[in-house]
Order: structure tokens, then sequence, then C-alpha cells
């Protein structure tokens, strides 16, 4: 899971920066594109992590961030899409903070948090 969680926010990281870079470049529908893609990966990804039960305990920051990601996908059918608009790219930044925090913080030695 470690390896997959650091694939994970790399995979992350390069997305977001390459479609910010491309839809400054392009100016065109390239952000609309990046966002399905990078949604989609995390979605895949946090479909991982609940399958693995990897750091899915109540009150964790993961369990928060799927609750928040329940509620949007639940609330879309009522019109909650223009308030996704502006909160999909916080929560995309904030999931790869989080893929970061599990693989470099929380995933090391002991011995190695106290350096």
């Amino acid at each position: 899971m470690k390896q997959f969680k650091m694939i994970d926010f790399w995979i992350s990281s390069l997305l977001i920066a390459g479609f910010a870079i491309a839809s400054i470049i392009n100016m065109d529908y390239t952000f609309l594109i990046g966002y399905i893609v990078i949604g989609s990966w995390q979605v895949i990804s946090m479909i991982v992590h609940l399958a693995a039960r990897s750091f899915i305990y109540k009150g964790g920051a993961r369990f928060v961030y799927n609750w928040i990601a329940l509620i949007a996908l639940i609330t879309m059918p009522v019109g909650s899409f223009f308030i996704l608009l502006f909160a999909a790219p916080v929560m995309a930044i904030y999931y790869t903070y989080l893929c970061y925090k599990e693989t470099y913080v929380m995933m090391q030695r002991p011995l190695a948090l106290l350096k």
C-alpha cells in the first residue's frame, strides 16, 4: 500500500501541475478536462483506500474527506454544481496533501520521526 500511496501522490501532483500549466497556456476547455481527469483519478484512489482500509478510521482526515466527497456526490442532483466548481480544486489539492502526509509523514518508522 505504501507503493500505491507514493504513486498516488506523484500522479495527483503531476496531473494538477500539468493541467494548471496547460490551462494557462491553452486558455480553452483544458481546465474542464483537468477537472474530469484529476477527479476521476482521485475517486479511483479513494475507492482503493476504502477497499484496503488504509488510514480510514473514525475522525481521521481521510474519513472526513470521504464523507465530504459523499455529501458532494449526493447533493449534485439538487444543484450543487456551482459550489463544486470552486470547491473541487481545493478538494483536489487537499487530497494530494493528504496523500503526501500519509506517505511521507505518517508511514515513516517512529525513529525516523524523532530525527
